[in-house]
Parts: C-alpha cells; structure tokens; sequence
C-alpha cells in the first residue's frame, strides 16, 4: 500500500496547537483524510488550520459525520483526541471496523473501564477481521529523547538506590487547558490526566513496574478539581522507593525527576533557553564530574506519529500474520500507567493506606486483572 489514510476525531486545543503542527512536520508519512468534531463551528475551525498543510482535508461533525468517517473503507487509521469519558467507546467502535487507533491518554476513565475494553478488544482475534488492529495510546514521554537518555543512564549509575519526582504546574485561567470542562468532571481531574505522563516516564526509565502506593491528598485550591496536590510514596518491583510529589495548584513551574544510585546521580530538569522550554539531563558521577545534555523543545509527539504510522504500514502489509506493533504505544501499557494513577488516588481516599497496584497480563488470548499480593 502506499502511505496510510488517517482521520482525526476531536478537534480541541491540543489537536489545533499540537497534533496539526506535528502532523505538518512529517506528511510525507500519511493522508490526512478528514477531522471529525461533536459540532459543526469545531470541526470547521480546526480543519481551517489544517488545510493550510492539507489542502483536501474534509470537514465531518455531529452523528452522521462521525458514521461517515468509521464506515469510509478508505480511511486505515484514526487518531482519537477526545474527552477521556468518550474515548474509550469510540476507540472500539473504530476497532471493530478494522481500522487502526491512535487514542490519546489517559487509556481510560477507570480500571473497570479498562477490564471491558480489554475484553473487548481481545475478542477481536475471534472475529471475521483478517488481523487485529493496532490499539496503541499516545503517551509522548515514553519517546521523549530526554527520558531515553534517562533509561540509558540507568547503567551509569549503578543499582538504584531511590527516586524523587517534583511537579508543580500553575493550572489557572490563564492556561487553555483550564477551561476543559471534561476535566473538572473526570474523576482524578488534572492530577490524573498529567500523572499518566509521570509514571510512563518513570517505569520506562525504571526497567520495572511500581507495585504499591501510598499517598496522600488534598484540594486546597477549590477552583480546580480534586485532588489539586497529592504526595505519593512508590515501591519498585526492584524493591527500591521514591516519591512523586504533584501539585497542579503552584504559581511556578518545575518539573524534576533525579534517581540516586550507587555509582552517581541523574537529573532531568524542565527550563526554559532562549524562551523555548526543554529538558536538561544532568548526569553526576562518582568521581565529581558533571555532565550534561540540553533537549529543545518536547518531540515526543511527533516521534509518537512517525512510529504508529510506521506500524500501521506493516501491519497492513501483514495481514494474514501476526504483527507485533511498538510496545511503548500499546495500550496495555496507557493501562498500566492508568492503575498506578488509581491505586494512589484510592490510598489518598483511604488517608494514606497502603495501595496494592493492579497488575495486568496481556496475551494474544488471555486478560488477566489482579492485586499483587507480592513480587512477580
């Protein structure tokens, strides 16, 4: 085939200031076919961005636009950049169509969301489909270069000894994603919808999966969903400990991450050079050296988009077989991500009881759900 026609459902802000620019950079790779919103002034203000890069691009909105873009055989793949309450439903519609998703994280609203979709989507393999499409979830920090860097520095500094996570972000008016009403309404509120983005970094770079929590909560700020802060205490499969400390209430802005090993310590700082935000990793050696490499800007997205495309190009040339997409995008692993972020907000509900996390194991024709009650 050649490069893969794609739609696109939701037409917000993150479509219109991310995936639209991210998508220009890299057109070679697909067809952008049509963009899809609930309401016809939507749909039209983001297409009128997009046509300035995709000239053919189609408007689709309302009910009957959004049958047209499911059941248009020509359309291979479907990045879904919607409310986190709706995603999930509209994902295995698309599935069971047999075309590939591209959904936006958080990978559900709930573990019991995840358990059905699962199923469901396992039950594919049963199907009259030829292969199971791709489900991948867009976490971009699992393919930020910063947060490799950080899994490759793992080796240099030795068996890890401890971990700490600083967040403090100024969610108010004056940022864009403060009027999204779905996140006032979604249980976890911001907390939860960054706090994916935290734990993806983490466990990639970690080697390991968390597999207890304790934390505890508070909403001080009552403009913003609860929690609006949460300390949390995390416990590695590797028997090692950390903490993540977030707060969506700050007036500044820092976002830290340092692992502490035998050999030496690394840093990975968000700032800001020359008015653009980056990443800075810092790695401090035994010996008293430092050294340090500064990532500009944040690609993860677009190094996301290139390897789903990528995938959706096998896949399509392997039908008849069985096609192993990028492990990194599954959303197995948006699910993992997921369950961490539960079991803390439960421990914060329980006043700071300690959280089993909920493990999950993904076959070809297996889902199994359960609470670790010891290593694995």
């Amino acid at each position: 085939m050649g490069s893969p026609k794609i739609a696109i459902l939701g037409a917000g802000i993150f479509v219109r200031t991310e995936y639209i620019p991210r998508l220009s950079e890299i057109s070679q790779l697909f067809s952008l076919k049509a963009i899809w919103s609930r309401t016809e002034e939507s749909a039209k203000g983001a297409v009128e961005i997009a046509k300035e890069f995709f000239p053919e691009v189609e408007c689709k909105w309302g009910d009957a636009g959004l049958d047209d873009v499911i059941e248009d055989s020509s359309i291979d793949a479907v990045l879904v950049v919607l409310a986190a309450q709706f995603q999930v439903d509209l994902s295995l519609r698309i599935l069971k169509c047999g075309k590939h998703v591209l959904q936006e994280k958080p990978a559900a609203a709930s573990i019991t969301e995840v358990e059905t979709a699962l199923s469901s989507y396992n039950s594919l393999s049963s199907t009259s489909l030829p292969s199971k499409p791709i489900w991948a979830v867009a976490e971009n920090y699992r393919f930020e270069p910063a947060f490799l860097e950080g899994k490759k520095l793992m080796d240099d500094i030795g068996e890890m000894v401890n971990f700490q996570i600083i967040v403090e972000v100024p969610m108010n008016s004056s940022s864009p994603y403060f009027s999204s009403s779905w996140r006032h309404s979604f249980a976890g509120g911001y907390i939860l919808d960054m706090g994916v983005h935290f734990i993806a970094a983490l466990r990639m770079m970690a080697g390991c999966e968390i597999t207890s929590v304790s934390a505890m909560t508070s909403n001080v700020d009552t403009t913003l969903p609860p929690p609006d802060s949460m300390s949390s205490l995390i416990q590695l499969e590797n028997g090692r400990s950390g903490v993540l400390v977030t707060v969506v209430s700050a007036k500044t802005l820092k976002l830290f991450w340092r692992v502490v090993g035998l050999n030496g310590t690394f840093q990975i700082d968000v700032e800001s050079r020359e008015g653009k935000f980056g990443y800075l990793v810092t790695l401090f050696t035994a010996d008293g050296q430092t050294k340090s490499n500064f990532y500009p800007g944040f690609s993860g997205v677009t190094e996301e988009l290139k390897i789903f495309f990528s995938d959706v190009t096998q896949a399509s040339l392997k039908k008849e077989s069985i096609f192993e997409a990028e492990a990194r995008m599954s959303f197995i692993e948006g699910a993992r991500d997921l369950a961490v972020m539960d079991a803390m907000l439960e421990s914060g509900n329980r006043q700071g009881a300690l959280v089993q996390v909920k493990k999950f194991l993904f076959g070809p024709f297996v889902l199994v759900l359960s609470r670790l009650c010891g290593f694995s």
